[in-house]
């Protein structure tokens, strides 16, 4: 039979509380949450685990494992392809974290003085998101065709702007991708901006309306600092995304022309997949992961400095 303590309360009489009770409970809530911790060791946590020791190794994917210690790291290093990927990478995330937010704020900032009409205008927003990035890619591939494309028609009417093959050309190869991407997404960041507005107090608009504030006034001091929340959320994940951009290059360019569209993830997949260098690729994972990392912690910085969500 268990024994009994005294528990005093602070303003009745002392309770009595069996010990050991407290157990049963506590294995059930476990009970509940083991399913989901085993699937995660199995589809996260160990090929993580596995995918970050592959890194010292040369393994090509079949065969036996031999560790090497950091020899892909330092062959990493003085990669200039490596560098080029990551350049890009960096240049990609800088293009996602201005003009796409950019115009999802501005599209979202108009439709919500939409009163009519409005839900038609979300899902003419939100339809390029719901396409297959292999659809999305034909699309513009036929649209910006340096031969059948829209370039040739402008051509014949005295603009010369688009008729040369903007995916072949090392110049504009990498921004010609991210404006089809950023096409596709940026009518995603308008729902979410618009949902975050939707939910700012009215009578906000009202008082700085009556103290004479004009409609960027009151967009800048009123709806940024009320969406704040969303607009960092929004920022973490296009910096996280960026690291791991991969199929609107793969499927566009394949990181051509001579690497000057290539990034992290493409790299990878070639050492991959087509080297069959599988502990080099398993360390620019690596890198990719430090990426995601320093985006995490530059996160908890600004949730630290008030940006809360």
């Amino acid at each position: 039979m268990a024994e009994s303590v005294l528990i005093p309360k602070s303003n009745s009489q002392p309770v009595k509380v069996k010990q050991g009770q407290s157990f049963w409970p506590t294995l059930g809530r476990w009970s509940f949450i083991l399913p989901l911790l085993i699937i995660n060791l199995i589809i996260v946590i160990i090929p993580s685990v596995f995918g970050l020791l592959l890194a010292f190794t040369d393994w090509s994917g079949y065969g036996p494992i031999n560790f090497i210690g950091l020899d892909n790291f330092s062959k990493l290093f003085q990669d200039a392809i490596f560098f080029k990927s990551l350049s890009n990478n960096l240049i990609w995330t800088a293009l996602f974290l201005t003009v796409p937010i950019a115009v999802g704020l501005l599209g979202a900032y108009m439709l919500s003085g939409i009163k009519r009409g409005q839900i038609l205008f979300r899902v003419i927003f939100f339809l390029p998101y719901v396409f297959a990035s292999v659809v999305n890619t034909q699309i513009w591939r036929q649209i910006l065709h340096p031969r059948v494309g829209i370039g040739p028609i402008l051509a014949d009417y005295g603009i010369p702007f688009l008729d040369f093959p903007i995916f072949g050309t090392r110049e504009t190869a990498l921004f010609a991708v991210a404006f089809v991407d950023g096409w596709h997404f940026w009518g995603f960041l308008v729902i979410l901006y618009l949902a975050a507005m939707t939910a700012v107090d009215a009578e906000l608009y009202e008082v700085a309306r009556l103290d004479g504030a004009s409609r960027f006034q009151q967009f800048r001091f009123v709806t940024l600092p009320s969406i704040r929340p969303t607009l960092v959320f929004t920022i973490l994940m296009i910096t996280i995304w960026s690291s791991l951009v991969f199929d609107y290059v793969f499927i566009m360019t394949g990181g051509g022309p001579a690497n000057s569209s290539e990034v992290m993830g493409t790299y990878l997949y070639q050492n991959a997949f087509q080297r069959f260098d599988v502990g080099y690729a398993a360390s620019v994972g690596v890198m990719m992961s430090l990426w995601v990392m320093l985006a995490v912690a530059g996160f908890v910085y600004l949730r630290r400095r008030g940006w809360d969500i």
